[in-house]
């Protein structure tokens, strides 16, 4: 097939080169800084350097932009979109823009299946992207109103570059559990190192520090516009972490070792049970 990926920064990068390392497909690369394209031409991630006129031969569009940059990208240049092409999104929230997406499908005549790759790393841009970035990670598929036979050839793709397991979800329960799995870990990495003991770490801090503290070097404008869109889900988990935090402040306020060691009993019992 042609894919043409727009966005060539780490997660769009990564899909360039584990296309080209693992499948025949032929990749169209799409980019705003063109500086960025041509490295990612002349390390052989893409087959070609595109423009908006070159989503027209394009049977699979995957967009790796911000989550309103998707949307807006589609509105400007959605009338080159090939008849029946399929279009999917990598972003982090879904039920903010699964609804505009579709109507835009309607209205060009694509089909939008919404789609999420648990993977990532530390850094950005186009120099992180990675071949096996991928490799045995999960990718969450939200068909929206695309039929099986659209939702098989996104999932054949994926594992065609090593995804480890195809999951399936509803613009609600993905972020959701998103909420809980990614924000709010990003919330806590953040407000940890915002301790005035970070500066003076070194030295003292070994495996839990770096465990905590490794997702607070964020990309602070992709997190903010997934925290607010998707700020509802957000905010109940935010919640019932201030309310755990709370329980076991007090009970070392109050110097109540027996409900404390409860408290970080149930913890354990919880890790345990999940096999982690």
């Amino acid at each position: 097939m042609n894919i043409a990926v727009v966005g060539m920064g780490i997660i769009g990068g990564s899909f360039c080169k584990a296309f080209k390392k693992y499948t025949d497909h032929y990749i169209i690369g799409i980019n705003r800084t063109q500086s960025t394209l041509q490295q990612a031409f002349d390390c052989r991630a893409i087959d070609e350097m595109g423009n908006e006129e070159s989503l027209s031969k394009a049977d699979v569009v995957i967009m790796a932009v911000y989550p309103q940059a998707t949307v807006e990208y589609i509105e400007k240049y959605g009338s080159y979109l090939k008849k029946g092409c399929i279009v999917t999104d990598s972003s982090g929230i879904k039920t903010e823009i699964c609804p505009q997406m579709v109507a835009l499908s309607k209205k060009f005549g694509f089909t939008f299946v919404g789609s999420h790759p648990m993977a990532g790393k530390e850094t950005n841009g186009f120099s992180s992207a990675d071949a096996d970035l991928y490799r045995g990670a999960s990718y969450i598929i939200v068909p929206c109103e695309a039929d099986d036979s659209t939702v098989k050839i996104l999932s054949d793709l994926a594992m065609e570059i090593n995804f480890g397991q195809i999951k399936l979800s509803t613009p609600e329960e993905h972020d959701r559990m998103i909420a809980f799995t990614s924000q709010l870990p990003h919330v806590l990495a953040c407000s940890y190192v915002l301790s005035p003991c970070c500066i003076n770490h070194k030295g003292f801090s070994a495996g839990s520090y770096h465990d905590v503290s490794r997702v607070a070097n964020i990309n602070s404008k992709l997190w903010s516009e997934l925290f607010i869109e998707n700020r509802e889900p957000l905010l109940k988990e935010l919640d019932i972490l201030i309310d755990n935090i709370t329980k076991i402040t007090d009970a070392i306020n109050d110097k109540d070792i027996v409900r404390l060691q409860e408290l970080l009993e149930q913890s354990h019992k919880t890790k345990e049970a999940l096999g982690e």
